[in-house]
């Protein structure tokens, strides 16, 4: 059987870029068929830039300052990708919402550090901790309008401890992040996900 080619991919992220790197080691472990395409970034100071160097992956800043509305921000994005030859689009850490504009041009992945449909939205973790539930993890899913309401691809759970705190249990819902992510894409890449309505099956 003819090797399958190589998943472009184009991520978008805003922060240190840590699930960028794991994206980014699978693929050089040979655990993930793919190939980060370009990254695009946000936030001028965001970490995740030195890790597209660390890898040499094309970087990209769209600053949305600099952008009249999310519309406009989006129309640039999707300029990128397809210059760039992306085929799926990872938000890897995106703090902003998405339009009609990039959806309908691209697939889009999220991953969100919750068991959806559990405490969507920002401050997730923080969310998790006061309504003091004893499970929580993370959720890879597809990207809707509506926020973190896409169709579920898959989940990992993670034990909230006595005495866990934000960052302690933020530090462990990123490694099962880091695990979950790839794990997805190289489901994309085989092929293997037939996405119906509000639903994936795993081929």
């Amino acid at each position: 059987m003819a090797p399958t080619a190589p998943l472009n991919l184009g991520i978008l992220a805003s922060g240190k870029g840590s699930n960028f790197a794991a994206i980014a080691q699978s693929i050089r472990q040979g655990r993930l068929q793919a190939q980060i395409r370009v990254l695009i970034y946000n936030n001028p100071q965001a970490g995740v830039r030195h890790q597209a160097q660390t890898w040499d992956v094309p970087a990209v800043l769209l600053d949305h300052r600099q952008f009249p509305d999310r519309a406009s921000l989006d129309r640039a994005i999707v300029g990128v990708l397809q210059a760039h030859g992306a085929e799926l689009v990872v938000m890897a850490g995106w703090m902003r919402l998405v339009t009609v504009v990039l959806l309908e041009q691209f697939q889009v992945i999220n991953i969100h550090p919750s068991l959806l449909p559990s405490f969507k939205g920002a401050q997730a973790i923080e969310q998790a901790l006061n309504y003091g539930v004893k499970i929580t993890g993370c959720t890879v899913h597809l990207v809707e309008l509506a926020v973190d309401s896409g169709v579920i691809l898959a989940q990992q759970a993670v034990s909230v401890l006595p005495g866990d705190t934000p960052a302690s249990l933020g530090a462990r819902i990123q490694c099962a992040e880091h695990q979950l992510l790839p794990e997805v894409l190289q489901h994309f890449a085989r092929g293997q996900f037939v996405i119906t309505d509000r639903q994936a099956i795993f081929n």
